[in-house]
């Protein structure tokens, strides 16, 4: 694959997030599929997706910085958003804030099949300090 196939090929995942479109994840994520260390597979990474848009349902993913060097890509995700309640365990009780994300995937025959991801938790902290 090339680094514009799989460039193009994860931008049809981002798609597929944005649009909710759980049951097309198995095109994307390889059905054991490894996130920060810990298999969860197919089925936990859907779950994982579902309960982040339940928690925040303006949940939106946007692409900052795609690299894309098969079999990997590395992306900076940026979201603009208004989570309920709770995010990262930080009281955000409905605020909108803005953050991002560094991820990193592996792909193995056109699948996710490695997830490292880091949300800047620091950004979040310093948003909610700056409103009490």
């Amino acid at each position: 694959m090339t680094e514009t196939d799989l460039a193009d090929l994860y931008r049809d995942y981002i798609a597929c997030l944005n649009e909710r479109d759980w049951s097309g994840l198995e095109r994307f994520v390889h059905e054991n599929v490894v996130y920060n260390g810990r298999q969860i597979g197919l089925a936990g990474y859907r779950a994982m997706l579902e309960k982040d848009v339940r928690a925040i349902p303006d949940l939106r993913f946007a692409i900052d910085l795609l690299v894309s060097d098969p079999p990997r890509i590395a992306s900076r995700l940026r979201f603009d958003c208004t989570p309920k309640g709770e995010l990262l365990g930080l009281p955000v009780d409905g605020r909108r804030i803005s953050f991002t994300e560094n991820v990193f995937y592996e792909f193995r025959e056109g699948r996710i099949v490695q997830v490292w991801s880091v949300i800047d938790k620091v950004a979040v902290e310093a948003q909610i300090q700056g409103v009490r």
